[in-house]
């Protein structure tokens, strides 16, 4: 083996610590938001309301918990095509979120106006989160010796 090969790929390195500190912030923020989304419709339409934050809220959790498993999965590709995951990926995301939210719409049970805005809320402050978890970590935004 080449000393090339025997080296770990610094990119790929900093693109799963940034991974996992964007999650560490993330994760409890989201769920905060979704407890307060879900006492909220609660209060404003009922058992409903409830399940329509709750439904949102969870759609939410798993699209952008996608975000940081796709992150984790592509690493150790090139620089260029972990840039193709990552738009491919919020593309392929947006239209999932799009479909669940025209299949839900017309589903009784579920405050649609509740799952939507929680969606919203969740998704924005999952984002902001990331900024955060990003922010803090010690991580040069440009790696060095990537290929």
């Amino acid at each position: 083996m080449t000393e090339d090969a025997e080296r770990a790929n610094p990119h790929a390195e900093a693109v799963r610590e940034l991974a996992s500190a964007m999650a560490k912030v993330a994760v409890p923020a989201a769920l905060v938001t979704i407890a307060v989304a879900a006492g909220v419709a609660t209060l404003v339409a009922g058992t409903a309301g409830l399940y329509g934050a709750l439904v949102g809220g969870a759609v939410a959790l798993g699209s952008s918990l996608a975000t940081i498993v796709m992150m984790r999965q592509s690493a150790d590709l090139p620089v260029m095509l972990v840039m193709a995951v990552a738009l491919g990926g919020y593309a392929f995301k947006l239209v999932v979120l799009l479909v669940v939210l025209a299949v839900l719409r017309d589903v009784d049970v579920l405050h649609t106006y509740s799952l939507g805005l929680t969606l919203l809320a969740t998704v924005m402050v999952w984002a902001a989160a990331e900024v955060v978890g990003f922010r803090r970590t010690d991580l040069p935004t440009v790696v060095p010796n990537s290929r």
